[in-house]
């Protein structure tokens, strides 16, 4: 089984810095996609940056564009480097990777258990 673990997170002012991270344990053959992904009370999930792993392919959101990056640590580790941030970035965030398990599965979806930012103004 795969697990995802998040770290980082928590309560910064406006225009201050937090940098999250993400890391798969078990037993993975390939990761083609490694995310991270948004959501506030009352607002729907956004997805905010992620990494397509073939090409090393990375988008943004336009709401983080500039101020948010992406990269791969390593082969199963995924960061977010938040900078300028501000109120309206406040919301947990996930990381989610596509995985397959083996050369034949099909990929699958595993979430992390999520982290608190938080932005005052």
């Amino acid at each position: 089984q795969v697990q995802l673990v998040q770290s980082g997170g928590g309560l910064v002012q406006a225009g201050g810095s937090l940098r999250l991270s993400c890391a798969a344990s078990g037993s993975i053959f390939s990761i083609s996609d490694m995310g991270w992904y948004r959501q506030a009370p009352g607002n729907q999930r956004e997805l905010v940056a992620a990494i397509f792993t073939s090409g090393d392919s990375r988008g943004y959101a336009d709401s983080v564009k500039g101020r948010f990056t992406i990269s791969r640590d390593n082969a199963r580790t995924v960061s977010l480097q938040m900078n300028s941030l501000n109120p309206e970035d406040t919301a947990v965030y996930h990381c989610k990777f596509r995985v397959k398990t083996t050369l034949g599965a099909l990929p699958v979806d595993y979430w992390g258990q999520g982290t608190q930012v938080t932005v005052s103004s």
